[in-house]
């Protein structure tokens, strides 16, 4: 199958590799010249820009934009849907919010362009172990593009799935996010518990490696903090400063929004604000109030 690849990030150009492994035709666009060029060493064609890629492409045109969410891909569907003709299938496989998502859909189908997200998952993993991919669309258009989607997934017949409508695909993705924070900091909640017991002198990778076999807790997270501990079990050149892509936000907002109790990952959440702290305001204040209620101690400023 030929299809169009815009955007050639560490996600982008590790699926491009992956499709034309696989024997797909694959013409491939970035701002990064050097990206291009490296996935045109590999077997794709290169375009300048999108209406270079839309004129290389058979009807029904297949573009999949793998690129930043918000204005990024705002800009990058809303020119390709200029370019394309009714019947053409533009797919988002970036990690959109639904509802932007949603609204696109509906703006492009009332050109006659198909527009399908996919929730996609796997990481630098995916090249090699293939991705987990959650796909919102029309019938139409995600059976057009099977052989793709096959290729992309860890097999044929599993690790993808078609779960509804135009936007499904990016909602059942954002809620696997918040659900990776939890387990997440589950994980690295009771590591720090076993790492604080210092009589005991834990060897914290034997502990995860042991768990990776056998436990109800075993899991390709836990596979991959093995991996780190193995490298340096201290962590020591990690800041423990931890980011958010935005979609455990986006999990949290739709919870209040349903009214459906979500603290484990709420809490994941706001776990990662605190870890952007150098040093907490809110406790300085907390520990002030005992102070003046009850005389507790405090800590000044040089004290250990």
């Amino acid at each position: 199958m030929k299809l169009g690849m815009v955007g050639l990030g560490k996600m982008g150009a590790n699926m491009t590799q992956r499709l034309l492994r696989d024997g797909h035709e694959v013409v491939v666009t970035d701002l990064n010249e050097a990206a291009i060029q490296t996935a045109v060493a590999g077997g794709a064609a290169a375009a300048a820009d999108l209406a270079e890629i839309v004129a290389a492409l058979p009807a029904p045109r297949v573009a999949w934009v793998m690129v930043p969410h918000g204005a990024p891909t705002e800009d990058t569907v809303m020119a390709l849907a200029g370019l394309v003709s009714a019947g053409d299938i533009i797919i988002d496989g970036g990690n959109s919010n639904y509802k932007e998502t949603m609204r696109r859909g509906e703006a492009l189908a009332e050109r006659g362009i198909h527009f399908v997200d996919v929730g996609t998952s796997g990481g630098v993993w995916g090249l090699a172990e293939g991705y987990s991919m959650m796909i919102g669309g029309t019938d139409e258009a995600v059976n057009h593009i099977r052989p793709i989607l096959e290729t992309l997934a860890p097999a044929k017949d599993r690790g993808w799935g078609h779960v509804g409508p135009t936007g499904s695909g990016h909602f059942v993705k954002m809620v696997h996010n918040g659900i990776e924070y939890g387990m997440m900091q589950a994980f690295a909640e009771g590591f720090e518990i076993m790492r604080a017991k210092h009589e005991f002198a834990l060897d914290l990778h034997q502990i995860a490696e042991i768990w990776r076999h056998g436990s109800v807790v075993r899991s390709w997270l836990l596979d991959l903090t093995a991996n780190a501990l193995a490298e340096d079990s201290e962590l020591s050149d990690i800041r423990g400063w931890v980011s958010d892509s935005g979609e455990g936000r986006w999990t949290v907002f739709e919870a209040i929004d349903q009214d459906v109790p979500a603290p484990v990952i709420t809490l994941s959440l706001m776990r990662r604000f605190s870890s952007r702290q150098d040093e907490s305001y809110a406790a300085k204040l907390l520990a002030a109030m005992r102070n003046q209620f009850g005389g507790h101690a405090v800590k000044r400023v040089g004290e250990d």
